[in-house]
């Protein structure tokens, strides 16, 4: 492997190890307000990830989930994945330059397949930093995508929520 191909690589992984805190939280702001979601984590003491299970997913998908990593660095990803393969994602976390419509951190891969192609990948609306408001952007974001049933709207908010 390359040292470009090694910085590239190591510019996509979210910095410092998982934020239990963080992870209880979100789950709490789930449980709290959106009745379509179930939100567990992998281990309570020490866990690597939280699923957000979703009663029906966007469009004609049955099911849905969002799976949610956050560091105590303050990086993250949420992506969903549904029961017809439609995967996008939001995150926060060091890109190097490989994504030239990306200006900070903040990023979104859109669907159908989450694509990391540098041409797709855009910055985020999400502009908060703080793991309720972050999680609340992600549920209103669903939500709004859910009740237009359309994919279109996932990255327009206006710094939601």
């Amino acid at each position: 492997m390359s040292d470009r191909e090694y910085l590239s690589e190591e510019s996509h992984t979210l910095r410092g190890a998982i934020d239990r805190k963080a992870l209880l939280t979100i789950r709490d702001v789930c449980d709290q307000e959106e009745p379509l979601a179930t939100a567990t984590v992998d281990d309570y003491l020490s866990p690597n990830h939280l699923t957000i299970e979703l009663a029906d997913g966007l469009c004609d998908a049955e099911s849905a989930r969002i799976d949610v990593q956050w560091t105590t660095q303050g990086d993250y990803k949420f992506h969903y994945t549904d029961s017809l393969n439609q995967n996008f994602r939001w995150g926060r976390h060091p890109t190097g330059d490989d994504f030239p419509h990306v200006s900070d951190l903040g990023h979104f891969h859109p669907p159908p397949d989450a694509s990391s192609d540098p041409a797709d990948v855009e910055d985020s609306c999400i502009k908060q930093v703080d793991v309720r408001l972050v999680t609340r952007a992600v549920l209103k974001l669903w939500r709004v995508a859910y009740h237009r049933e359309s994919f279109k709207h996932l990255n327009t908010g206006e710094n939601p929520p």
